[in-house]
């Protein structure tokens, strides 16, 4: 596979790499003015969103007078442009650098795909503002914002797809799930670190180790997981579903309903009073009567979002009893989990969503609830490996944080409305899939170890 993108924006790329790989002393002043308004941009972007941040808000990080920018940027949007696509750009190349170096030496697949990890990683958490910018707003932004950078994304993507692809033809990968999804496995789970991941804790490169062999190998010793004790019965309804009784609890319901679709949809700083009145088709001084900021209403969003998960999954396990079916009791957590983040709860996907730009005393308050979630996850992950049903070898805590990652950032690329169409997966298929995928990896480890025996 050989994927590229169009003449075009091949010689925009250039062109603006031409700039990027100057020394500062070759720059001239307008363009180190320009490359310090987007660096300013990347980190607001980064952290505060591209909907909640002004082009004043950009001024005052770079250090000029507002009216100033405009010398150099028509609009925030352009901004916006090139801040997208610097963000995947140099990764890109560099990610094409490594698989055309790896066609050459194919049985260094472990050490390649090791490497392709550290290397998204680095430029996602620590290296560039640019990249994390890319990865926190594309989501949230409409088709048109999106267009300009789809062969891009797309070209990356295809970089991945054909280093996975020669690997599946080598017989190193499992043949029972498409290149397709096991790109957006691997991608996804690297993409939401941006959520979690504490560079205080431990280096990137500790961090992309554990990660491509979790990967690579799941967390079941065996090359084959046993979930058919899973259960994917009913789960507990959710707070929209639950509160409606009586006409001002219903309208409560409504705003609640209509807010966690906004925050959703916009993340927190650009969600306003208006639009969730609007989402509700109700008049915004109506709002008041039921909640006293947007503050109050996105507080019961969140909340309502983390306590029907942590509800949900709490009961789904407690359907088990000892000795446990650990692999079973897994796969239904993790089924669960996605129930709820696609089905169950507006809030819960509301929640997940728009946690990584909220304001600290947010995340403070909806901290416990979280921490009660993940030592519930550490809890059966723990009890599974002390009963050797996931590999000694393993860290809990950070396979709990990969493994909530890669299913988290479903959200972003996955449509289970789609389900049922020729091509695409149910809710209920796509979660078999990831299942395996988390339990056994993507590696094909039959068929890899004959290999290793014959060459021995």
């Amino acid at each position: 596979m050989d994927i590229r993108v169009d003449d075009n924006y091949r010689k925009r790329m250039i062109q603006r790499l031409d700039v990027v790989n100057k020394t500062e002393d070759e720059l001239s002043k307008s363009e180190r003015t320009r490359g310090d308004i987007l660096a300013a941009s990347a980190r607001l972007f980064r952290h505060d969103g591209y909907y909640a941040t002004t082009m004043r808000d950009i001024a005052h990080e770079s250090g000029i007078e507002a009216g100033s920018i405009y010398y150099y940027f028509q609009s925030k949007d352009q901004i916006l442009s090139e801040v997208l696509e610097l963000g995947v750009r140099q990764l890109y190349e560099k990610v094409c650098e490594i698989v055309h170096a790896a066609k050459q030496r194919p049985e260094d697949f472990r050490k390649t795909f090791a490497l392709l990890i550290e290397t998204h990683l680095t430029y996602l958490l620590t290296d560039s503002d640019f990249t994390s910018a890319n990865i926190r707003n594309y989501p949230m932004l409409s088709d048109e914002a999106r267009a300009p950078h789809r062969d891009l994304r797309a070209s990356y993507a295809g970089v991945w797809s054909s280093f996975l692809k020669d690997a599946k033809d080598s017989g190193r990968l499992r043949n029972d799930i498409s290149v397709t999804a096991i790109r957006q496995f691997i991608l996804g789970a690297m993409n939401w670190t941006v959520e979690w991941y504490n560079v205080d804790r431990y280096p990137v490169h500790i961090l992309s180790e554990r990660m491509s062999k979790l990967i690579l190998d799941g967390m079941c010793p065996s090359h084959r997981a046993n979930t058919d004790g899973q259960k994917t019965g009913d789960v507990a309804a959710s707070v929209e579903e639950q509160d409606t009784i009586g006409k001002a609890a219903k309208t409560r319901a409504e705003i609640l309903g209509a807010a966690a679709r906004v925050l959703r949809d916009k993340g927190y700083k650009a969600t306003t009073l208006r639009q969730i009145a609007d989402e509700a088709d109700m008049k915004a001084g109506s709002v008041y009567y039921h909640f006293k900021s947007k503050d109050a209403i996105v507080d019961e969003v969140l909340n309502a979002g983390l306590s029907d998960l942590l509800s949900g999954v709490t009961a789904a396990v407690q359907e088990f009893h000892a000795p446990y079916d650990h692999h079973a009791r897994i796969a239904t957590a993790i089924w669960t989990h996605l129930h709820f983040l696609f089905k169950a709860s507006v809030f819960t996907s509301a929640n997940i969503r728009s946690y990584g730009m909220l304001p600290m005393h947010f995340r403070e308050r909806h901290g416990g609830i979280r921490h009660e979630y993940g030592k519930l996850w550490d809890r059966i992950l723990r009890e599974a490996q002390e009963d050797d049903a996931i590999r000694s070898d393993i860290k809990i805590v950070p396979l709990r944080q990969v493994m909530l990652g890669a299913l988290n950032w479903t959200v972003e690329w996955f449509d289970p409305n789609k389900g049922g169409n020729p091509g695409y997966l149910s809710l209920s298929e796509f979660s078999g899939m990831l299942i395996k995928l988390l339990l056994e990896g993507i590696r094909d480890r039959e068929n890899v170890a004959r290999a290793e025996q014959a060459r021995a």
